[in-house]
């Protein structure tokens, strides 16, 4: 019996990239009959542009008025999507600043979130570079980050899961098995050794997907490499994966979300859309 989606929250803000997370969440929400809620969170732009605070009030008053005017735009975005049949989408805000816990406290009530990586070409569009990784991190909860370059028509009609025995990659693969799923092709790319201190009738992550009715790929390597980031990236590539289902390692640093070395590369440099927990 396949699993299903029940609620998706969409990451909305100013972005050209915003109209292609709501349009992968409907389509996904469409699939498996799931409610889709958009919620716009932008940090103002008062507090973006530098010494904007001390400009005056008219600077103020006009960057406000930008800020009204991104948040209308999106908003007309997401009533024009909700012209397609079948598919239930609400909205929502975040008022406050700074916008990453308002926005994990919603996540806790969604079974996946859909986020946007984050574009270096626009670091003006109100959002923390790090918004992906410290929402995951602060709720718990699995995201689909999309490629600012653009995502595929179809996502997860090839999976390629990353796979290593940790409580990360367990979730990200628990989050993904209602997409996994209905995936046409499921590859499974793993330096994992025997346990050995395990006898008998083992559980394991192929017998996991099977009960589930996944069958998997495998691809076992001798030893996990240096650069495993480019070259699951690469290996997606080889596959002709749509969807990369990864753990997001990582530890917190004062207020600083440091990254393990695979997320912060995958992260940055992915061509792919990913699904990732922590």
């Amino acid at each position: 019996m396949k699993e299903s989606l029940t609620q998706l929250l969409v990451h909305l803000d100013a972005s050209p990239g915003a109209a292609r997370r709501l349009a992968v969440a409907r389509a996904i929400a469409g699939s498996h009959g799931a409610a889709v809620t958009a919620l716009y969170a932008v940090t103002p732009a008062l507090l973006v542009v530098p010494f904007a605070a001390e400009a005056g009030l008219s600077v103020a008053a006009g960057l406000r008025d930008i800020d009204d005017e991104r948040r209308a735009a999106a908003r007309a975005m997401l009533e024009r999507s909700l012209a397609v049949a079948g598919v239930h989408a609400t909205w929502a805000e975040v008022r406050d600043d700074p916008i990453v816990p308002a926005f994990f406290r919603q996540a806790l009530y969604a079974d996946l979130l859909v986020l946007g990586q984050h574009d270096p070409s626009n670091p003006s569009a109100g959002v923390p570079s790090d918004f992906p990784q410290s929402v995951i991190a602060a709720s718990g909860k699995a995201a689909l980050i999309l490629p600012y370059a653009g995502a595929p028509s179809e996502i997860g009609e090839t999976a390629l899961i990353a796979w290593k025995p940790t409580r990360e990659a367990a979730r990200a693969v628990g989050a993904a098995v209602p997409m996994l799923q209905r995936a046409r092709r499921v590859h499974v790319l793993s330096w994992m050794e025997e346990d050995e201190s395990i006898a008998g009738a083992r559980l394991d992550l192929d017998g996991y997907l099977k009960l589930r009715g996944i069958q998997a790929v495998w691809h076992l390597e001798a030893r996990e490499p240096d650069a495993v980031g480019e070259l699951l990236l690469t290996r997606a590539c080889d596959l002709d994966a749509d969807l990369l289902v990864m753990g997001c390692y990582g530890h917190s640093r004062a207020r600083e979300w440091v990254l393990g070395g695979a997320t912060r590369t995958v992260l940055s440099s992915m061509t792919l859309p990913v699904l990732m927990a922590h």
